[in-house]
């Protein structure tokens, strides 16, 4: 499996080389014109990991959208240095896939791997609930009501609980069904309602049911 890395820190990059297993290789790239060279050159790559340094930060989050919109098929990771809950939304509802510490441990990285491989955002139930929280309207929108009316009942229930962050997993066991009909509803729901992922769908059962 190869993983193409925009990373300009040695010592992360360091890291990056230790936690990743052995049939892993990591491909660097040391700005945005060469990965996207190389994101254009091999579609091979299982992931794209983005190291969002402090300098020029604002830049490098705008610059990871401009890929993300290019190369929609690539799941984006990300790494600030400085963690942002404004940065992270306008990543996360432009494609990116997860957001990881710069140094985190290498079970941590297997199992954010493992989610966004599957489909998911990495980040946490937290996180992710937070990002909601932040990024959810303030009143009831009609236009989103209307979407959720045409989803069957078992569809309405697998959205509410994505809405609170829950994963295939969790869902699975709430509602004793298998995972792989989760997959399956959540296939339909985004078909039905529009939507490109977890975090927008979340967002639109909140914007439904918020109240006024």
């Amino acid at each position: 499996m190869k993983i193409l890395c925009w990373n300009t820190d040695d010592s992360v990059w360091d890291h990056w080389n230790k936690i990743v297993d052995q049939e892993v290789t990591l491909i660097r790239a040391l700005d945005g014109d060469s990965a996207k060279l190389q994101l254009e050159s091999d579609a091979a790559f299982a992931y794209f990991f983005v190291f969002l340094e402090d300098k020029e930060f604002s830049k490098r989050v705008e610059d990871v959208v401009y890929l993300c919109g290019a190369f929609p098929n690539t799941k984006v990771i990300v790494f600030p240095n400085q963690p942002s809950q404004t940065a992270a939304l306008r990543l996360l509802s432009s494609g990116v896939r997860g957001q990881c510490s710069p140094y985190i441990g290498k079970e941590q990285l297997a199992l954010a791997l493992s989610v966004v491989g599957s489909g998911e955002i990495w980040g946490g139930k937290s996180f992710i609930l937070n990002l909601i929280a932040q990024s959810a309207p303030k009143q009831k929108t009609t236009t989103d009501q209307v979407l959720l009316s045409s989803l069957s009942e078992r569809e309405v229930s697998v959205a509410d609980y994505i809405s609170h962050g829950l994963s295939n997993k969790q869902i699975a066991i709430e509602m004793d069904i298998t995972e792989r009909t989760v997959k399956s509803h959540l296939t339909s729901i985004f078909k039905k309602t529009n939507t490109k992922d977890r975090l927008s769908l979340a967002l639109l059962v909140q914007g439904a049911f918020s109240a006024p």
